[in-house]
């Protein structure tokens, strides 16, 4: 792993066509892109060791912030030395939001302007999670690249509803930015574009996150049961219009097709669960043609 540095940046090092071999560097090494991260959700990549992820190439890893936040809590992680200490990984790390995991309790959780509530999945306790409380969580946790709160959607939704949470993701993205303020600048805040597969809320939804200044993008509330060549249609017109010139992150995709796919319209970062999942199951993926 390289060195670290005590700036976050990104360069892109040569394109084909869309698709584009980076460096991104932050607090804790550089990550070749484009990257896989492999998922560890409780801060951990189940069925591998630390050193096994490391000597398969990997240079950054995902973990939760909804899980960690209710156990063993951020404040605890903290007080033990932090994410990286925690999980015995020394290179980055970026934490979603959460907010993935919270529009997930449909029936146990109550969203408005000042943020979401919701029970714990654990013990029924009632929490509260606003943009403010998840940066917070996340910057005691130490991760290297930071995610905004946003509402995702379940799809199909009306365009009254995509509309309705694309306004209040951005509403949020504001209030993040706000709170991130201040922090090292090794680590890096990305927003996250939604708008569910409505080109034109997609370009809204990315030319306002554009207008706030992240330091990094990520294509949301895809790969939820939408066909393959929609899926791929509005990365490609939503990553046309993100910055050149900082990282783009497709969220929880993980099958190769649709990673090559996506490579060849100009994202860099991926992460998914499925992997791990086949792994744990004893399935394995082969070399074969894509159809993409």
């Amino acid at each position: 792993m390289d060195a670290a540095t005590d700036r976050f940046s990104f360069r892109v090092l040569a394109r084909d066509g869309a698709a584009r071999r980076g460096e991104m560097m932050t607090a804790h090494g550089t990550v070749r892109t484009p990257a896989f991260m492999p998922v560890g959700t409780a801060a951990t990549v189940k069925a591998l060791y630390p050193e096994q992820v490391h000597a398969t190439g990997t240079d950054i890893v995902l973990a939760n912030t909804y899980h960690l936040m209710l156990r063993p809590t951020a404040e605890r992680i903290a007080a033990l030395g932090g994410l990286h200490r925690f999980m015995h990984w020394d290179g980055p790390i970026l934490t979603d939001s959460g907010g993935y995991q919270v529009m997930s309790l449909s029936k146990l959780r109550k969203v408005t302007e000042q943020g979401v509530t919701f029970q714990s999945h654990i013990d029924g306790a009632t929490v509260e999670l606003t943009p403010e409380r998840a940066i917070e969580v996340q910057n005691l946790l130490g991760a290297d690249i930071v995610m905004q709160l946003d509402e995702c959607l379940a799809l199909p939704a009306s365009d009254e509803e995509i509309s309705r949470a694309v306004r209040l993701s951005l509403l949020w993205a504001e209030r993040c930015k706000r709170a991130f303020e201040g922090a090292d600048p090794g680590r890096a805040l990305f927003g996250i574009v939604q708008g569910g597969t409505s080109t034109l809320h997609r370009l809204y939804s990315a030319n306002a996150l554009v207008d706030i200044d992240f330091d990094g993008y990520a294509i949301g509330g895809l790969a939820v049961g939408e066909p393959q060549d929609v899926m791929l249609a509005t990365v490609k017109t939503t990553a046309s219009d993100l910055p050149p010139d900082k990282p783009r992150y497709l969220m929880g995709v993980g099958e190769p097709d649709d990673i090559l796919g996506a490579v060849a319209r100009g994202i860099d970062l991926f992460d998914c669960v499925l992997p791990t999942r086949a792994g744990r199951h004893a399935l394995a993926y082969t070399a074969r043609a894509s159809s993409t």
